[in-house]
């Protein structure tokens, strides 16, 4: 497993990088390995404002279903589209396909 060290990690594994107003969020390497197999993403609508501990997101695995929380408050600006046409994504790389963007 990797864990990224220019990263913010959450108590439940969600991961966030900030660059100027914008914070990119996504799930870990740890969590996408506990999950196992992802085959079911559910991201939030662009424009949907969220507190920090809000619920994002519906990760579905063969094992299990895991909700992901917004480790920061903000609007959504953009979400990882391709995730929901490839879950498995988050399985090849949980760094590289990030979830969601907010500011």
């Amino acid at each position: 497993m990797q864990v990224k060290k220019d990263l913010y990690y959450t108590k439940d594994h969600e991961w966030v990088s900030v660059e100027g107003n914008l914070a990119t969020i996504g799930i870990s390497d740890y969590a996408q390995h506990s999950l196992g197999d992802i085959v079911y993403v559910e991201l939030p609508e662009v424009d949907e404002a969220f507190d920090a501990g809000d619920e994002f997101a519906v990760i579905e695995s063969v094992k299990a279903a895991s909700d992901a929380y917004m480790p920061v408050a903000g609007k959504v600006v953009e979400v990882n589209e391709a995730l929901e046409d490839e879950p498995a994504l988050l399985n090849e790389d949980a760094y590289a396909n990030w979830c969601e963007e907010e500011e």
